[in-house]
């Protein structure tokens, strides 16, 4: 982004009902849009894509907002600095991509311990199953169908033990209650009283590691 200085801008000037009205250029370096309505004072909004949003008075002519624009200039350059840091931090970095080598080593990993998982498991919950798959898979960790066939994501092996075993626990106990109802979640908190801790790191963590897998 430019610091200070005059450059070219685009800016966007919309109504109060966000629908497109024109364009112009304000000096500054910033991406800017108007919005103006029947509002008595003018105010200054920057987004996470790093957009000045001017939110004005219909009587406010362009004259008037470049001004306001060019007074406020010091704030304006301070928080888009500051928005900009919080963008890079919020960026993760980019995980390196599974190769097919790595992918089946991590079935063959997942196909020797999760049935062992479910084998202890099972009895605890007091349910039994058909059959076990192990999938390499963009969207689910796992599935349980009605006639008691479990499907598990390789991809589960790069993540901690206790995680599997939240999976694992949430596919069977899927025997008793096909459904996510409280009925589901009482038995979930039954066999791991801390399940919504191990559901919260998958949610954190699950995308960033299916993001490793290539798309097809």
């Amino acid at each position: 982004m430019p610091a200070g200085g005059s450059g070219q801008v685009r800016i966007i000037k919309r109504k109060a009902e966000e629908t497109m009205a024109g364009r112009d250029n304000f000096s500054g370096g910033w991406d800017i849009r108007v919005i103006r309505s029947g509002r008595r004072t003018v105010a200054l909004q920057i987004d996470k894509d790093l957009l000045l949003t001017v939110r004005a008075p219909y009587r406010m002519s362009d004259r008037e907002i470049r001004e306001f624009i060019e007074e406020k200039s010091g704030w304006i350059e301070k928080n888009m600095r500051k928005m900009e840091r919080l963008k890079d931090e919020a960026e993760p970095e980019p995980a390196e991509l599974l190769t097919v080598e790595d992918l089946r080593e991590l079935a063959k990993a997942a196909a020797d311990h999760i049935p062992e998982r479910v084998a202890f498991y099972a009895p605890l919950i007091g349910v039994d199953w058909r059959g076990i798959t192990i999938r390499n898979q963009r969207s689910r960790w796992g599935s349980c169908s009605s006639s008691g066939n479990l499907n598990f994501n390789c991809l589960l092996m790069l993540t901690p033990p206790d995680i599997i075993d939240y999976v694992v626990v949430h596919e069977l106990c899927h025997r008793r209650e096909m459904n996510h109802s409280p009925l589901f979640w009482c038995e979930v908190e039954k066999i791991l009283p801390d399940y919504k801790a191990r559901r919260k790191w998958l949610k954190d963590n699950g995308e960033r590691i299916m993001r490793r897998m290539r798309m097809r």
